[in-house]
């Protein structure tokens, strides 16, 4: 498994196991964005925030353009930006709010499995996506643009779920 080499749709099929319900889709991509926003708080509660925060973005653009669909990384380009923009517009909180939301929203993402419980056999892709840290890592990176890619073009497995 390389971080910086995916194949998507590989990934996707991947995803499609565990996350082929619409709705679960729909709750994931909130608490991703819920996630997102804590991380702003966090990083830009550090010195230098502004700067972490483009370059990780930077880094993040630049590892998904040579590993995902055009389509797929203009909207999720877009949707960085706005959450970027509506984050900024949004009043100052204490940082520990931010760090309290990180965990919430993730137990959140969690939770939702319990409710759509919906998953088909992954024997395909446990060989290769093995749990622990750099699966973690590598979805940290691609859960969004999965996420996008399912809620935004693919209507067949959208309309099957």
């Amino acid at each position: 498994m390389n971080l910086l080499r995916v194949n998507f749709q590989e990934l996707y099929r991947r995803h499609l196991c565990r996350h082929s319900q619409f709705a679960l889709n729909v709750w994931h991509l909130i608490a991703v964005i819920g996630v997102y926003f804590a991380l702003y708080g966090i990083a830009f509660a550090l010195p230098g925030g502004e700067w972490i925060i483009g370059g990780v973005l930077a880094a993040y653009f630049l590892i998904l353009a040579f590993n995902i669909p055009l389509k797929v990384l203009l909207v999720n380009l877009a949707l960085i930006c706005a959450l970027l923009a509506a984050f900024l517009a949004l009043p100052e909180v204490p940082v520990w709010v931010h760090i309290l939301l990180l965990f919430a929203w993730h137990r959140f993402q969690v939770w939702q499995h319990r409710i759509y419980d919906k998953s088909l056999d992954m024997t395909e892709f446990t060989e290769k996506y093995r749990k622990g840290f750099a699966l973690f890592v590598l979805l940290a990176i691609y859960e969004l643009p999965i996420l996008l890619n399912f809620l935004v073009f693919d209507r067949r497995n959208r309309a099957s779920s």
